[in-house]
């Protein structure tokens, strides 16, 4: 599957060949550009490499009536294994660059990957960011989802942001505009707006310390999570009052598997690729844990993990290893 009709062959065709300084790539397998290493084709798959092209490709799929999702890293994505129809505008890590702005700020690009913009902040001995160390999501993804860890937010941290409208215009909007709460913002339920830049304030400090914190953080990571095994990270959002994690394993669910999806063994808040796994995997492991959960702990869980795409089938069943 995948390219559409002639007609919506030709209209990508029309896309791709006005873009000068970007990536393009048709019926490209999402599993690609997923940590997960799962998803089927996109039909245009287009990494701009410049503002320009970002803008440009966003607004002739407006125009031309072509479905667009905006990802950033694929870091938090699961894509359906039918693939996507239309487009995905993904915007890590072409249009990329961080810049400092007086003291305390930094310009970011949109596509610049954080680990990039933790690397800068030691440098210019900025400190905020100690949290973000090992996340391996983009600027714009992590705005959009309002990363976090170790009691830390990106939202905390943004002082405005800039995005293209869907008339061409582009516009700052405020940190309260972009209404950052807990894995929230306005971003994640506005189609109408593409993150181009983001003004982050972090406040000075001492370089050694923050160096220091972060490597402690990076410790707490290896250790705990499994990060040599393809996931999205965090399955779901914490509930209030609640850990995801110690509730699972409480059920003796880790190591629970459906297909090459398995609870992993290491943390059990995290969905891993064992091996070979798709989406529909995925998606009946995530039901089993929910139903079990509600069953037990009369807890409603809730995805982080963003899902895009097709099926091929429905979900099936899934048993233990």
């Amino acid at each position: 599957m995948g390219g559409g009709s002639g007609d919506s062959s030709a209209v990508y065709e029309q896309i791709a060949s006005s873009l000068a300084n970007s990536q393009v790539f048709f019926s490209e397998p999402m599993s690609n550009h997923t940590s997960f290493r799962i998803g089927g084709p996109c039909d245009l798959l287009v990494i701009p490499g410049t503002r320009d092209d970002a803008i440009k490709a966003w607004l002739m799929c407006r125009e031309l009536k072509v479905p667009c999702h905006i990802i950033g890293n694929g870091t938090n994505l699961l894509v359906r294994d039918g693939g996507v129809r239309g487009c995905i505008l993904k915007m890590a890590s072409g249009y990329a660059g961080v810049e400092r702005n007086g003291s305390r700020s930094l310009i970011i690009s949109s596509g610049t990957l954080l680990q990039a913009i933790v690397e800068a902040s030691v440098r210019y001995q900025l400190s905020g960011l100690e949290f973000a160390v090992g996340i391996p999501g983009s600027m714009g993804g992590a705005v959009t989802m309002n990363a976090g860890a170790y009691g830390g937010d990106i939202g905390s941290l943004v002082n405005k942001v800039e995005v293209a409208t869907a008339d061409g215009a582009t516009q700052w909007l405020s940190s309260n505009e972009a209404g950052f709460s807990y894995r929230n913002s306005l971003f994640l339920s506005r189609d109408d707006l593409l993150i181009l830049n983001v003004e982050m304030v972090l406040e000075p400090g001492d370089g050694d310390r923050i160096h220091r914190v972060m490597m402690d953080h990076l410790n707490q990571r290896e250790e705990k999570q499994p990060l040599d095994i393809p996931s999205a990270g965090s399955a779901f959002r914490r509930p209030a009052g609640r850990f995801v994690g110690p509730m699972i394993e409480e059920l003796g669910l880790k190591g629970f598997s459906c297909g090459g999806a398995m609870v992993s063994p290491k943390h059990a808040g995290f969905i891993v690729n064992h091996g070979g796994a798709t989406a529909k995997d995925v998606l009946t492991l995530m039901d089993a844990i929910k139903n079990k959960v509600h069953e037990n702990f009369g807890v409603v869980l809730q995805p982080e993990i963003i899902v895009i795409g097709e099926d091929l089938e429905p979900e099936g069943d899934c048993e233990s290893e």
